[in-house]
């Protein structure tokens, strides 16, 4: 027998209560724009992963509304290294970072970084009204299909092409900012464009971040108690960043300057990550086997810089690096911060962003990292 799929309003309110089970979903404005906006308008195909392998979907394939509704990112686009490059994310993030944003004037508008499919556009749309909504993204095929999902979802947000690091002066200023894309450090623009008070909610590194714009430019907050790492940030339509796993043959066989180090924390897991991501936002990350060991490694693509980290399961690890930058000495002062504090989660740490750009992490009221 066929099974039966039950109706895209009976899942989508099944996805409702379960962000708001989660604690996802708080507010009754953003359950009422989860409720009302079907998701399934903006993803007629996608990719999602189910038990670690890709799955491809199409409108009307067996299964495709139940996929539309999972708490799943579904990827819509990739580049030529087969890295994706537009998704719909996952709901729980979406709600969580729609659940910190807190404009700071209701006559200005939201503007939302990373268009995308448009299903967060749509969801602003919904809770704010479409003209105080303001959408951008760098690929101008994506904004073309993201208005035609908005329009068959009876949103009518401003639709505009361009670099998103540069904001969007054009219609400032804005009331709040959020960004639905990676980067390594908050933008200038994003801190003048918003107003006094407003917020930016983004993605820095493996973190979601809170921040409140103050005077001059400056920007404080905490990140959210969630990890995430979303597409990272484009220039251009066409940009396809060689992915970190392209380095891992060299890194294999490089030799270097090596020296036996301590290592505490196991650097595939998630906070060391977030922490390392956070303190060398242009180093990639890689982990292979190396002579039948998991290896670890870093690299600087710029400067030629690179790290092989091999634990031995005691608590040290050999290092063999090269390259003028010294990539481990770099990241370790937070890991072992980390470690040393009781290894807390991702919302135990605020991030303040000077007017000069300056971005400076902290751990509680004493222990603070300037990151470069």
């Amino acid at each position: 027998m066929t099974p039966v799929t039950a109706p895209p309003d009976e899942l989508r309110h099944r996805m409702v209560e379960r962000l708001v089970r989660d604690g996802a979903l708080r507010s009754p404005a953003w359950c009422a724009a989860f409720e009302a906006v079907p998701r399934e308008l903006f993803v007629s195909t996608f990719t999602t992963r189910a038990a670690g392998e890709p799955i491809a979907y199409r409108e009307g394939d067996p299964g495709y509304l139940e996929a539309v509704y999972t708490d799943s990112s579904l990827n819509t686009q990739y580049d030529v290294h087969g890295t994706a490059t537009s998704s719909s994310s996952q709901p729980t993030v979406m709600a969580l970072m729609l659940e910190a944003l807190a404009p700071a004037d209701d006559s200005l508008p939201v503007l939302d970084l990373g268009t995308g499919p448009g299903y967060n556009a749509a969801l602003l749309s919904h809770r704010y009204g479409s003209p105080r909504v303001v959408s951008r993204d760098v690929d101008p095929a994506l904004v073309d299909a993201a208005a035609e999902h908005l329009a068959a979802a009876g949103c009518a947000p401003t639709l505009t092409v361009g670099d998103g690091n540069q904001g969007c002066p054009e219609h400032a200023p804005y009331g709040a900012l959020i960004a639905t894309y990676g980067v390594g450090r908050v933008p200038a623009p994003w801190r003048t464009q918003v107003v006094r008070g407003g917020t930016i909610v983004a993605n820095v590194g493996n973190g979601l971040v809170s921040l409140t714009v103050g005077d001059h430019g400056l920007a404080t907050g905490r990140f959210l108690p969630v990890l995430a790492a979303f597409m990272t940030v484009r220039a251009a339509p066409g940009d396809a960043p060689t992915p970190a796993r392209a380095h891992a043959g060299r890194l294999a066989t490089a030799e270097g300057e090596g020296r036996e180090i301590e290592l505490t924390v196991a650097l595939d897991e998630g906070m060391p990550r977030f922490l390392g991501a956070l303190s060398q936002p242009d180093v990639l990350e890689l982990s292979l086997l190396f002579d039948e060991r998991r290896t670890y490694g870093l690299v600087h693509p710029d400067s030629q810089s690179w790290a092989r980290i091999t634990p031995h399961g005691d608590g040290t690890a050999s290092l063999v690096r090269g390259g003028p930058r010294d990539l481990w000495t770099e990241r370790a002062p937070l890991l072992s911060g980390w470690n040393e504090a009781g290894r807390p989660g991702p919302d135990a740490y605020g991030l303040t962003v000077h007017p000069d750009g300056m971005h400076e992490l902290t751990l509680g009221e004493a222990v603070s990292w300037s990151l470069q």
